[in-house]
């Protein structure tokens, strides 16, 4: 029997070891996900699995989006605010899987950014837009200081519907068939990029590290001979502007321009990580992680649209700083 037991323990040890495969040490490792309300999957067993997993990573930095605790247990039904245990608990679920510092970007509702790091973090700015443009999400911009090098990270979730931000009820469907969601992700693109990365010369910007991620709730034309849309899809209005009028570069498609992953539990890129070309040319590995935990899974129970672990699959990225 024990000699059972010691065979047990080295096979858990070797698949730890798998599931951070690819990790040199002096790499720097971001894990990128969007964690579906606050990682309701993982409520029930105190989010054990969700830290195992996140440990097995041995990331330097996470971004996780829908960082908020909102739904009770099993259920759709929302809890009280004075339940919820994050946002206000990052710090504390953060050192479970290691990480030491924390930054929250901006926040309008119930669906933050959360950044965690084994590095220390410089707060820049909380993004939740103006009179003008609201980012119905928020974004963030964060500073990390890594081998003497300094990279800025901006975190987004764009408005998710295919109606305008706060259309009432009644008009929803003449807003959908105006494409006005499409029209509003565009504006909070533009809004983001402008207060981060444009707030600088765009030859200064070229020079420096810099990347962008989230859950951009828009595709790509560069996935279009996936998606056939027509040339001039409004859905296509968001990476047309990233790619004409910033320095970032698609991180995943730029590596791999054949092939196409999709990062919800359907068939879309909608989760990206955009670089500038110093951070690109550093970037020694990259995944959308579908293993037997992270593969989404619809609830059972139909219970809202919300699956398990969540409705999104993680990046990861390695790079070599």
């Amino acid at each position: 029997m024990k000699r059972i037991v010691l065979i047990g323990l080295a096979v858990t040890a070797c698949l730890l070891v798998l599931m951070g495969a690819g990790r040199n040490k002096s790499n720097f490792r971001l894990v990128y996900w969007n964690i579906q309300n606050g990682m309701w999957d993982g409520q029930p067993d105190n989010y054990d699995r969700f830290v195992h997993w996140v440990k097995a990573q041995r990331p330097d930095v996470c971004v996780w989006c829908e960082a908020a605790t909102i739904f009770r247990d099993g259920t759709d039904d929302y809890m009280p605010d004075e339940e919820h245990y994050l946002p206000a608990h990052w710090s504390e679920l953060a050192r479970r899987y290691g990480h030491k510092y924390v930054f929250l970007g901006g926040w309008r509702d119930d669906y933050p950014q959360v950044v965690t790091s084994r590095y220390p973090i410089e707060e820049v700015a909380r993004i939740t837009g103006n009179a003008d443009t609201l980012v119905c999400h928020g974004a963030g911009w964060a500073r990390l200081r890594v081998h003497g090098k300094v990279l800025n990270i901006v975190t987004l979730h764009t408005w998710p519907q295919a109606y305008g931000f706060k259309v009432p009820k009644e008009d929803r469907e003449r807003s959908k068939a105006a494409r006005e969601g499409d029209y509003y992700r565009r504006s909070e693109m533009e809004y983001i990029c402008r207060h981060t990365i444009g707030t600088l010369p765009r030859e200064q910007a070229e020079a420096e590290y810099w990347m962008m991620m989230g859950d951009f709730n828009s595709r790509s034309r560069v996935d279009n001979w996936v998606y056939h849309y027509p040339d001039d899809d409004s859905r296509l209005l968001v990476h047309d502007y990233i790619h004409a009028e910033t320095p970032y570069l698609d991180l995943v498609h730029e590596r791999h321009p054949n092939d196409f992953y999709t990062t919800t539990g359907g068939r879309a890129r909608i989760d990206y990580v955009y670089c500038t070309r110093p951070l690109f040319d550093c970037v020694v590995s990259d995944r959308i992680v579908s293993d037997d935990y992270t593969t989404p899974v619809r609830n059972p129970q139909r219970i809202s649209n919300f699956w398990h672990p969540s409705d999104h699959r993680p990046i990861v990225v390695d790079f070599n700083l």
